[in-house]
């Protein structure tokens, strides 16, 4: 049996014990429903893991002896951030899911002139909240003990005119360079996933002016979440982690 792989926010030592963070013990207690004496692998998000044992578990509160401690990176070569246009219901989270586990080091949720999600300040909040449980959780899964960051929402153009020495690409379908005719090496990248409906013509320019590159993925139209993971996959294979 797998030994559940649980998130931490606060560090850890050796022959310590500790309560875990709330959320932590809400998933250990009620979720896995796991008791006194069973194992779990717990990450503090400093490329560190760590070998425990229950020694309390109830529904609300659960405590662990630290066994044990090890450096375990599994973080890509490539600093790749995603600056996302916040798509419709699901489609964010699942977004957000995915590029964690292809190794995503930085998201940013972008609001432009045609993003299709019209929400409230503390509704937009509340949306960003989500996002970084979802996050951790899928670090959990995929193994990465590293917690990406997301970042608090932004306009379009604020997160364009950031300065950095990122490679900055714009996905466009009518581009005339391909990830794979970008010249090596590359270590940063700053990749635009604009929404549903495209960005706006005014809205290209607009990246041209702040140094973006146009790509293009391939001869077919492709959906906002289908298009960020065929990206980041594309520049992992190049410039990361896949092989």
């Amino acid at each position: 049996m797998r030994i559940p792989r649980i998130y931490h926010p606060e560090p850890f030592s050796v022959e310590a014990e500790v309560y875990l963070s709330d959320d932590a013990a809400n998933h250990v207690g009620r979720v896995l429903r796991m008791s006194h004496g069973q194992a779990l692998q717990l990450f503090d998000g400093n490329n560190q893991v760590f070998d425990a044992e229950i020694t309390e578990a109830s529904k609300k509160t659960v405590k662990v002896r630290i066994l044990d401690g090890k450096l375990s990176n599994h973080e890509s070569p490539l600093n790749l951030h995603l600056g996302q246009v916040i798509s419709r219901g699901e489609k964010m989270e699942f977004t957000i899911q995915k590029s964690v586990e292809l190794g995503v080091s930085t998201i940013t949720p972008l609001l432009s002139e045609r993003c299709g999600v019209k929400l409230d300040a503390e509704r937009l909040e509340k949306k960003l909240q989500q996002w970084k449980k979802i996050a951790i959780s899928a670090c959990e899964q995929c193994g990465r003990n590293r917690i990406p960051e997301i970042r608090p929402i932004m306009l379009l153009e604020a997160w364009c005119k950031e300065n950095d020495d990122s490679l900055k690409l714009n996905l466009h379908p009518r581009a005339s360079q391909s990830i794979n005719t970008l010249p090596l090496p590359v270590e940063k990248v700053r990749l635009l996933i604009g929404p549903e409906g495209g960005l706006s013509a005014e809205e290209i320019e607009m990246t041209a002016k702040y140094q973006f590159t146009d790509i293009l993925l391939g001869p077919r139209i492709l959906r906002t979440e289908t298009t960020a993971l065929t990206a980041i996959t594309a520049l992992q294979v190049r410039f990361g982690d896949l092989g």
